[in-house]
């Protein structure tokens, strides 16, 4: 198969489908119909002997699909550089699509990418956000459903470059309200088995991590309660809900203001963050997605902790 089986308009359908996560939302957004877009798919298919694309709500994408749709990302974002390089409107349409922890999109990447959204709303380019735990966010990467992605792991996958972000630093916080009824006399081991731990997902070991560095608990079942957005997570704590693990930065200004207290201020984990990026062939730093990686990085190095550079938690 040459390079020729890689047909653009085809290309196109599949970032298409994969941000839309539909048939009939990818058309609206190519001008095109629901068959048009289906039949560009079999085709695909068809010229590749195999299928691309599950057809479930929301799609999704088979393994080769993948490998066409990591294809089709990086192939965009080259084809707006070359542009820009010539002169022409490259940013017009650009998208980039990263993966962040909520905790990160919620206390430093918005302010990390505001110059460029800003910039975005007249140049007609603009970053597209998803969220998931920071040990995950590498799967939508090698995916390729996204070009970028914050993530807790340090190698970085094949085709892809990582640099250390620094590090987010986790305490455990009630409401003083929880901690005069439940634990007035500081927390011991035991009480972990019957105090409620505020989780954010199923995805989230935090509390188990935090746990096992108090106590040297490994394995423990906690009574967890699941609050799957970060404002309502710390509100959640504020009520007294149950004990949570928030990011220092979300809950310094709640713990100054009264709100909360840390729990066993001294015990903390410490979560390294990298940024992830596809190197794309030729890589040029005006390009959207270097502009994403870089002011990342300028924004963390300002906020996060640069803890040990040697350790990964």
């Amino acid at each position: 198969m040459n390079a020729d089986a890689f047909d653009p308009a085809a290309l196109a359908c599949l970032v298409a489908l994969s941000d839309t996560g539909s048939f009939a939302a990818a058309a609206q957004r190519l001008a095109l119909t629901p068959s048009a877009v289906s039949q560009r798919m079999r085709a695909l298919e068809a010229q590749w002997g195999q299928p691309l694309v599950v057809r479930t709500r929301p799609l999704d994408f088979t393994p080769s699909g993948a490998v066409l749709l990591r294809l089709a990302r990086q192939w965009q974002s080259l084809a707006a550089e070359a542009a820009r390089q010539l002169g022409a409107d490259a940013a017009h349409g650009e998208r980039v699509p990263i993966s962040v922890n909520a905790d990160s999109l919620a206390t430093w990447v918005l302010p990390a990418l505001d110059g460029l959204m800003q910039e975005g709303l007249g140049a007609g380019h603009g970053i597209d956000l998803r969220v998931d735990d920071q040990d995950f966010t590498h799967e939508a990467l090698r995916g390729g459903t996204v070009l970028g992605c914050v993530s807790s792991l340090a190698a970085p996958m094949h085709g892809c470059s990582a640099e250390r972000l620094g590090v987010m630093r986790y305490l455990a916080v009630a409401s003083p309200g929880f901690v005069r009824r439940h634990m007035p006399h500081g927390l011991r081991a035991a009480d972990l088995a019957r105090l409620p731990m505020l989780v954010f997902n199923r995805k989230d070991s935090l509390a188990q991590r935090w746990a096992q560095q108090a106590f040297g608990l490994a394995d423990l079942r906690l009574r967890e309660r699941h609050v799957p957005a970060t404002d309502a997570y710390a509100e959640a704590a504020e009520r007294g809900w149950g004990i949570g693990m928030l990011a220092e930065l979300q809950a310094r200004p709640a713990i100054t203001a009264g709100r909360l207290q840390a729990v066993l201020p001294e015990v903390h984990v410490d979560v390294t963050l990298y940024w992830h990026q596809w190197q794309l062939a030729g890589p040029h730093g005006g390009s959207l997605l270097a502009r994403v990686g870089a002011a990342l990085k300028q924004h963390a190095a300002k906020v996060l902790a640069p803890g040990d550079a040697g350790s990964q938690h």
